[in-house]
């Protein structure tokens, strides 16, 4: 299942969100949105976690909680 994470601090990185969501199951990739031209970050992620209920877990848990003191948002992607 893919998470979209929204609202991210601007110094989290890949590792910092990995081990965010690594308890909740296994996480196949992260992927940070980095800006083409100066490659910081835009404030989005994406996150694949191959079992759906360990996704789903995820999401309701991880949604609003502080990163870096931002909350960041946490939903499905809509394919």
């Amino acid at each position: 299942m893919n998470i979209e994470i929204t609202n991210i601090h601007l110094n989290v990185i890949e590792a910092d969100l990995r081990r965010l969501f690594t308890p909740f199951g296994e996480v196949i990739t992260v992927e940070l949105v980095r800006d083409k031209w100066n490659n910081r970050s835009t404030g989005h992620a994406y996150v694949h976690m191959p079992v759906e209920k360990q996704a789903q877990a995820a999401i309701v848990t991880l949604n609003g909680t502080l990163l870096s003191g931002k909350p960041i948002i946490v939903m499905p992607l809509n394919s």
